[in-house]
């Protein structure tokens, strides 16, 4: 029987511009891009130049740290660019896409036939492997380890999230095939957390071989790291796996069909975008074609991912590998007279500062602006209202911070990943980039513990 766990700590933001559930074939893009800095931790190397010709599946770079790890291009086609920033650091590798398409051919097979090995090669040599991460650190996994446990968190929870029970639906084969995959590279349990609060698509309550438990609750009710905190939390040693649902499709399709099948469903969602809906495209495609005739404002913040943890990227940029959704607001490029001494009424308020706070089901339009400059830490306990884990999130961050790797040890930095602190930034009086700090403070145990 599947467990129903409450989340009580947390926070919903409500945004306008929710996708409505209409699918719809996106216009073929153009160009596509693989950008090794979607990957944290990597070394990239490159296997390709400019004006090289590739097929769907052909290794464009791989990671020096492990070899074994390659990246390939979604699409067939010419690579027409290969964009470098600050020391010459590789930013995206721009593919130019064939009208039809080829692709490399891999090992067909029903997973339950091969081993762990086999499985595992297939996997990488596709470049499916960077959808698998570990905990902790929230690095690509290391094909090496035998993790205790695989988590699939088959909800979001985050503003303006994709629904990925209308994602995955009529996907039950690949699903299953994808599970029967990686049913091989742990010893432990497959965890599927799906949402207690509305039925669950079948793909995921018919699938075989996984525990499937419930969550309700606020975000980040859906964060994969707030999931093992509740069910297999993680002790100093231990490795858990993690994957995305589509991911967990790719990698059916690819024993099912013998290539590399990069398609997706996105949500196109934010309160400036005219009609906010699903698309179904390739992993990397540019979003220019997205918003041609379908934006209200030319004033605006296009973001791969949600408001909380995404990238912001530009009007021609390109989805990012891990990202389900494109999410448009407006610039906040202004400044508010008298804005924090006025009612309030429209304005987002968590602290109750505003009278807002009274209309719970209203639905916000936010912008970028910070309504506020940095400033040293402010005790408000808000942190801990927002975070569902028995950890003190100030004094993790402050350990951070001084760089006491015993500390950071003691106050649960093993248990998680800057998406876990995204609710706390939004909401933090200090205006502090809590994020970046705990990307640095992952980095720097990885470092000093490997």
């Amino acid at each position: 029987m599947s467990k129903v766990i409450k989340i009580r700590r947390g926070k919903n933001i409500n945004l306008q511009g929710k996708a409505e559930k209409i699918m719809i074939k996106a216009k073929v893009s153009e160009t596509y891009a693989v950008k090794p800095i979607d990957f944290v931790g990597i070394m990239p190397k490159l296997l390709v130049e400019k004006g090289d010709i590739v097929k769907a599946g052909s290794p464009l770079f791989f990671d020096k740290y492990q070899p074994e790890v390659k990246f390939t291009s979604p699409v067939s086609g010419v690579i027409t660019s290969i964009n470098r920033g600050e020391r010459r650091r590789i930013l995206e590798i721009i593919i130019k896409a064939d009208k039809n398409q080829e692709f490399i051919k891999f090992e067909k097979a029903n997973p339950k036939t091969l081993d762990k090995e086999q499985i595992i090669k297939n996997i990488q040599e596709s470049g499916l492997w960077p959808a698998i991460k570990q905990r902790p650190y929230s690095v690509i996994a290391n094909a090496k380890d035998t993790p205790k446990a695989i988590f699939i968190s088959a909800f979001d929870s985050a503003p303006l999230a994709p629904d990925i029970d209308f994602i995955v639906k009529g996907e039950k084969k690949n699903f299953q095939t994808g599970i029967d995959a990686l049913a091989k590279l742990t010893n432990g349990k497959i965890h599927l957390n799906i949402n207690a609060d509305y039925p669950a698509a079948d793909t995921f309550t018919k699938v075989k071989d996984v525990q499937i438990n419930k969550f309700t609750g606020p975000h980040p009710s859906g964060n994969v790291g707030i999931q093992i905190n509740k069910i297999c939390p993680i002790n100093k040693g231990e490795i858990i796996w993690v994957i995305n649902p589509q991911d967990v499709i790719s990698i059916g399709r690819l024993f099912i069909e013998g290539k590399y099948n990069a398609s997706k469903i996105i949500a196109l969602a934010g309160s400036e975008v005219k009609y906010p809906k699903y698309h179904k495209i390739i992993n990397g495609a540019c979003i220019s074609n997205l918003l041609v005739d379908n934006l209200l404002s030319n004033n605006n913040r296009y973001i791969s991912g949600n408001v909380l943890t995404g990238t912001k990227i530009n009007k021609n940029g390109y989805l990012g590998y891990y990202d389900s959704l494109i999410t448009v607001i407006p610039e906040g490029n202004h400044f508010d007279f008298l804005g924090w001494a006025l009612p309030g009424f429209k304005k987002y308020s968590f602290t109750k500062m505003f009278f807002s706070w009274l209309m719970t089901d209203k639905e916000f339009k936010l912008d970028t602006n910070l309504k506020g400059g940095k400033r040293a830490f402010v005790m408000t306990g808000d942190y801990n209202k927002l975070l569902p884990m028995d950890i003190y999130p100030v004094q993790l961050i402050k350990a951070i911070l001084a760089e006491d790797i015993d500390l950071m040890e003691k106050l649960g930095i093993y248990e998680i990943a800057e998406e876990d602190f995204a609710l706390c930034e939004f909401a933090c009086t200090s205006k502090t980039d809590l994020q970046s700090i705990i990307r640095k403070g992952l980095d720097l145990m990885r470092k000093e513990m490997s």
